[in-house]
């Protein structure tokens, strides 16, 4: 079991506390942003241990089988033989000796013998400082080798699935799959929506700059402000004023896709958190009516929240199953129809390294079928010369644009909207253009992988 197995009274030390959520994520299979924050709410760390706590945890497990790789080489039984929280220590500890530049190997070791003492027993302890003593002795031999096959050295060069790098590769070819592993483990950038009802973009850059903010305009999007070391956002006024909402640049995309207009009726199938309907709300100048629905209950909440920290009168929140739509409003009495489809999720893995680890091929295929099936049911209820945007955040062509021509085959009715992308087509020099629809790259703009196509309902 893993866990605090402190003495009472004893502070958990930034380490400690990373080689428990490891082990815990692995064990539990549990996702290691939740975990860190309850860890973190626990342990009342200093900012900075709390920040290599962070590192730790994160670095490790989109790390995870170049450590693996490394570490069997030096472990007797190889890695997957050992306990799992002596996995999980030797790990972040060769992590610290790889990837971090700040922290002496020696005190690497140290740490981790102490926590192996403290942990388990001499024996283990004398394993760990023997395995970590012979890394450092050789540490220039940790490379990988340059005459590998192309998909086993990417995976293992900038650690992802090889099943998933063989995927890209017959997708988007071995430069651009390359670029995408290393994309992924970029850390992301802060970028923050301006709500246009309150202040324009000009006026909120520079209100940052007045307070010492390194702020920039987003290359992306019109709306988006990208932030450099300003930490946590969400803590500031202006955020809890509603001047900004957190966002990524590539999800900003999608509301503007809409094109929503002042008075419209607007339906949002999936809208939890709330981020896309809040800017459609923000850009129809809150006139109109906006239904944000979602399947969980407790996920409406975060979307009223949302809508109220904004001042934003024109969302109302609805729960349900998105397939139930259809049977809940009127057919053709929604002027604008975002259906934002649950998905792999791959094109975050910048922000969630888990994912890469937790899909499979199987996974994809099966949840295509679902958002063809929520694509099919919602359709009905735009009006003729409506606008349905369907996006993702994935960069899976069977669940982007396979999704989309499979859907217009079946439904002459429907078509790409006639002014294509819109206001998008300014993407088309750095993105792919995909079945009507945009596919961005996490290297395109270093944003989030998203996929968006605008289809039209044929007026009779």
């Amino acid at each position: 079991m893993s866990g605090n197995r402190n003495p009472k009274g004893r502070q958990e030390s930034p380490r400690e506390l990373a080689m428990n959520v490891l082990t815990q994520v692995e064990q539990e299979g549990a996702y290691s942003n939740l975990l860190l924050n309850s860890a973190l709410q626990k342990a009342s760390l200093s900012k900075s241990d709390a920040g290599l706590a962070t590192e730790l945890i994160y670095g490790t497990i989109s790390r995870l089988n170049t450590l693996d790789y490394f570490l069997d080489r030096y472990v007797n039984k190889g890695v997957a033989k050992l306990q799992p929280w002596v996995r999980a220590l030797l790990r972040m500890s060769l992590y610290q000796v790889v990837y971090l530049d700040r922290i002496p190997d020696h005190a690497v070791v140290s740490e981790a013998v102490n926590l192996a003492k403290r942990r388990g027993h001499q024996g283990i302890s004398g394993m760990v400082n023997g395995v970590l003593r012979n890394i450092l002795r050789q540490k220039a031999d940790l490379t990988i080798p340059e005459d590998m096959p192309a998909a086993r050295r990417i995976s293992l060069l900038h650690s992802h699935p090889q099943w998933l790098v063989e995927r890209w590769i017959a997708q988007y070819g071995t430069e651009a799959t390359e670029a995408i592993c290393a994309a992924n483990n970029e850390p992301p950038a802060v970028s923050v929506r301006v709500n246009t009802t309150m202040i324009s973009r000009e006026e909120m850059l520079k209100l940052m700059g007045s307070h010492g903010l390194d702020a920039t305009p987003s290359p992306l999007s019109p709306y988006g402000i990208v932030v450099k070391g300003a930490g946590n956002m969400a803590l500031t006024d202006w955020y809890r004023d509603g001047l900004i909402s957190i966002q990524d640049e590539s999800s900003m995309l999608v509301a503007e896709a809409i094109q929503p207009e002042p008075g419209m009726r607007v339906l949002d199938c999936c809208a939890a958190p709330g981020g896309k309907s809040a800017h459609m709300g923000e850009l129809m100048k809150d006139e109109g009516s906006i239904i944000a629905n979602d399947i969980h209950t407790h996920k409406g909440k975060l979307i009223s929240d949302q809508a109220s920290r904004l001042g934003l009168d024109s969302i109302m929140t609805v729960t349900g199953d998105a397939l139930d739509l259809a049977d809940r409003f009127e057919p053709a009495s929604f002027d604008r129809i975002l259906l934002d489809a649950p998905c792999s999720g791959l094109g975050v893995i910048r922000r969630k390294p888990d994912l890469k680890w937790g899909k499979s091929e199987e996974d994809i295929a099966e949840i295509a079928a679902l958002q063809l099936r929520l694509l099919e049911s919602v359709s009905s209820l735009l009006r003729p010369g409506g606008i349905l945007v369907y996006s993702t955040c994935t960069m899976e062509p069977l669940e982007n644009e396979g999704v989309v021509s499979a859907f217009l085959e079946g439904h002459a009715e429907f078509a790409i909207a006639d002014d294509g992308l819109g206001s998008l087509s300014r993407l088309e020099e750095k993105s792919l253009l995909r079945g009507g629809g945009v596919q961005i790259l996490p290297q395109h703009y270093h944003s989030d992988g998203f996929y968006i196509a605008r289809i039209s309902r044929q007026s009779s």
